[in-house]
């Protein structure tokens, strides 16, 4: 794995068209080695804004925090 920081929120099209949200928690073992803790939230979106919205309105995400898949 590398020691790149990943981005908190992953937001990825599912096979129906959708748009799913991923919350992503990272912390660092006693050696500095990352483990990432990746959960897939239940809610579905329509589109990616509103994914994004919801992250902002659950998580206080900030612009510059999503990747995409």
């Amino acid at each position: 794995m590398s020691r790149e920081i990943l981005k908190p929120f992953l937001i990825s099209k599912d096979e129906e068209g959708g748009y799913r949200l991923t919350v992503r928690d990272t912390r660092y073992n006693s050696q500095g080695y990352p483990i990432v803790t990746a959960t897939l939230q239940d809610e579905k979106f329509t589109t990616m804004a509103a994914a994004k919205a919801f992250a902002r309105q659950h998580w206080n995400a900030e612009s510059g925090q999503y990747s995409t898949k």
